[in-house]
């Protein structure tokens, strides 16, 4: 197609009001390596393969419904869950009575990494960042007055996705619901924990076959449920750029269609019910396409194992709007940038949707911010009127032409993860996970230089800025009930018929049978979901990652302040000249908590600003970050909390520190801790708190502040 024929003078226009500038001073280059244009014309969509597609027909770009939202609108889901199975349940019926139409449950990290409430590793992590759940006990608590023949329902879990989806069974099963009755989701997507979330058990070899396992039995047993949900939004989350969440997610996701096939399974027998997450940013137009490039690929992903069913190759997906995007400062913002990803998601196709809450950068969403964020989906399904036509955008000359750079882009990484052999392969060789925490780092970088603006974080912020609402906070008497609970189940079983099934399923695990199948009996014989994970665990082991950090990714974005970067650098060559050694920083996450962008970004910047930084190893207890401190000899220990155990971890660790002889480490602390807690872990010996949205390079000043009042004074 040739050029619109007033470009030119449309050129001479806009130059003109531009006093001369060229044109092209107007592009702007984004995260994922595409030169956005400020005008898009016919020209630009000649040929595309998208245009001229249609909904409900194949590629799906414009959406896997023939009438999308004008036949039925999108799913509104908040996942939710805290504290105990009857808050949980308690929240979930509000919810419901509210206009909410299914249930996402969040489950506490103790329950993600297979261990139950009473075991030592956990005692900061009991019903902190989602519901605690130890037996099959809990979840008919869970779902109590909720029929789960009517419910759909969507767990995200992954590692202890065998315990966790076998009690949810059996408490249908006691409801009196048959198994081919249950809807809903259950996540199972244990190759994005090794890449981001982290909330992985086993090595990856047995936890691909859990998930063939799961496809298998559900497939036979479980018709209307979805056995895997793929998901991007943890790679979003960790600092992927919407070609990354895009590529890796899809490549997940052919890794799992591989695994299903080799273990017997035709592919037309689960991969109509395979369903996909992403996670959905600030960059409002990107994300639109990315989730309509995500389909076009897939559909032609799964063209090489020639599906005989449509719907085999037909991309559906839930979202989640960002949580990393919401800031501590001036919070009521949050509910603006959810509003416009919430719409980005909409405008993009999404299947489901679920909306964070204002305060997540606080603490945990309290009813009155969830019931804003829930309304938040209400008000654009039910007054906007944008359900009444399908894929509004299509045709934009914008949104197609970024929906096919998403997809050329996409296809160049996963065709290099196909030459490195799949998905598994590139995650053993550490290419996605390298790629992710480089896109974080140089992410941290422009937002601290103000590149990337974040407003009332580095533009336009408040002279002075109070927490005028209520901070949710999950009282420490939660473990002493869930024990309680666990005592009296074990009291009130049949041992025999206990470690009878028990070792039926270690049996299963190390001979073969479908492991799901094998957990039920368990289940049904009140067996703990550790005492599920561990009989599995006797004959997989525990999976143990490797930290490392990027170098110069984080400096290499700081071009427009290099005065406060060589001012930083020049103060540790100070430290240096003094001391004999440069400052010396341990960057700890301790408890279950597997979010790794924060603390990671911090250790990569802290070393290209002249810190030695090491870090430890995920899942630590503040008894073994101490020892790490104290055998590595380090002058700070800059503890990363995200998951609301910072009231218990970090005053743990500061204990610890002394009955070693290191109380002279000086402990920082980072990450989401509501600034009503700052005086408690003041009090508890913490010398700094450094809350969501500080900049590194303020963060690092205040610590060498600290130690050069110690040291050079």
């Amino acid at each position: 197609m040739s050029q619109h024929p007033d470009y030119t003078k449309w050129q001479a226009l806009a130059e003109k009001q531009m006093k001369g500038k060229s044109i092209d001073t107007l592009n702007w280059n984004t995260p994922e390596g595409i030169t956005v244009k400020p005008l898009y014309t016919a020209e630009d969509v000649a040929g595309l393969d998208s245009v001229n597609t249609l909904p409900g027909m194949a590629p799906y770009v414009r959406g896997p419904m023939a009438t999308m939202y004008a036949g039925r609108p999108w799913t509104i889901r908040q996942y939710a869950g805290f504290s105990t199975a009857k808050e949980s349940n308690a929240f979930y019926h509000k919810a419901l009575a509210a206009g909410q139409k299914g249930l996402s449950v969040a489950f506490d990290l103790a329950t993600h990494r297979g261990y139950d409430s009473d075991h030592p590793r956990v005692a900061g992590d009991i019903g902190k960042a989602g519901v605690a759940i130890d037996s099959v006990e809990d979840m008919k608590i869970l779902f109590d007055g909720i029929p789960l023949d009517k419910m759909s329902v969507s767990m995200t879990m992954n590692g202890a996705v065998i315990p966790i989806l076998a009690g949810y069974i059996v408490a249908a099963e006691e409801q009196g619901v048959s198994h081919d009755q249950l809807s809903g989701t259950i996540q199972n997507d244990i190759l994005k924990e090794y890449l981001t979330r982290n909330t992985y058990i086993y090595p990856p070899t047995p936890s691909m076959r859990i998930i063939s396992d799961i496809m298998s039995f559900c497939s036979k047993n479980m018709p209307k449920y979805n056995t895997i949900s793929i998901s991007g939004y943890h790679m979003m989350e960790a600092g992927a750029n919407s070609v990354l969440q895009t590529a890796f997610t899809l490549a997940d996701g052919v890794e799992y269609v591989k695994a299903a096939i080799k273990s017997g399974m035709d592919v037309d027998e689960f991969a109509p019910r395979l369903s996909f997450f992403f996670g959905i940013g600030m960059n409002f137009f990107m994300d639109i396409a990315m989730l309509r490039a995500a389909r076009f690929l897939w559909h032609r992903l799964m063209s090489q194992f020639n599906p005989k069913n449509v719907k085999s190759s037909m991309l559906r997906t839930h979202c989640q709007t960002s949580g990393w995007s919401l800031t501590e400062q001036d919070p009521y913002n949050n509910v603006i940038r959810t509003t416009l990803e919430a719409m980005s998601a909409v405008l993009g196709g999404t299947q489901s949707l679920h909306t964070n809450s204002f305060d997540e950068a606080i603490g945990l969403p309290t009813d009155f911010s969830a019931r804003i964020a829930r309304n938040t989906q209400i008000i654009i399904q039910e007054e906007s009127q944008v359900c009444n036509v399908i894929d509004p955008l299509g045709g934009s000359y914008y949104i197609e032409a970024l929906t096919k750079e998403i997809i050329d882009e996409a296809q160049k990484i996963i065709d290099e993860i196909e030459s490195l052999g799949g998905m598994a392969k590139a995650i053993e060789s550490g290419m996605p996970k390298m790629r992710i925490e480089e896109s974080a780092a140089r992410k941290q970088a422009r937002i601290d230089q103000g590149s990337d603006v974040i407003v009332g974080v580095n533009k336009y912020k408040l002279a002075d800025e109070t927490i005028d609402f209520e901070v949710r906070e999950v009282p420490a008497t939660v473990r002493d009930e869930q024990i309680a609970r666990i005592e009296q189940i074990k009291a009130s079983r049949d041992k025999d018929l206990v470690a009878k099934a028990l070792a039926d399923l270690t049996e299963a695990a190390k001979n073969g049978g479908n492991l799901l199948e094998a957990a039920l009996p368990a289940v049904r014989a009140r067996a703990t979901v550790g005492e599920i994970s561990d009989a599995m665990e006797s004959v997989f082991g525990r999976f143990v990652a490797t930290t490392r950090c990027i170098s110069g990714a984080y400096s290499s974005e700081c071009e427009a302040k290099p005065d406060v970067i060589n001012a930083i650098k020049q103060r540790t060559t100070k430290f240096l000249e003094s001391q004999g050694r440069r400052p010396r920083l341990l960057v700890t996450k301790m408890g279950q908590d597997g979010h790794d962008r924060g603390f990671k970004v911090v250790a990569s910047a802290y070393a290209d600003l002249g810190f030695d930084v090491d870090i430890s190893p995920m899942f630590q207890t503040p008894a073994e970050a101490a020892k790490m401190a104290i055998e590595n000899d380090v002058h700070v220990v800059g503890a990363s909390s995200l998951a609301a155990g910072h009231k218990s971890l970090i005053p743990a660790l500061i204990e610890e520190l002394k009955k070693l002889g290191g109380q002279e480490i000086i402990v920082v602390a980072g990450g989401v801790i509501p600034p009503v807690d700052y005086d408690f872990l003041f009090e508890a010996g913490v010398a700094a708190v450094f809350g969501p949205g500080t900049p590194i390079p303020d963060s690092a000043d205040r610590t060498l502040s600290l130690l050069e009042k110690k040291y050079l004074s």
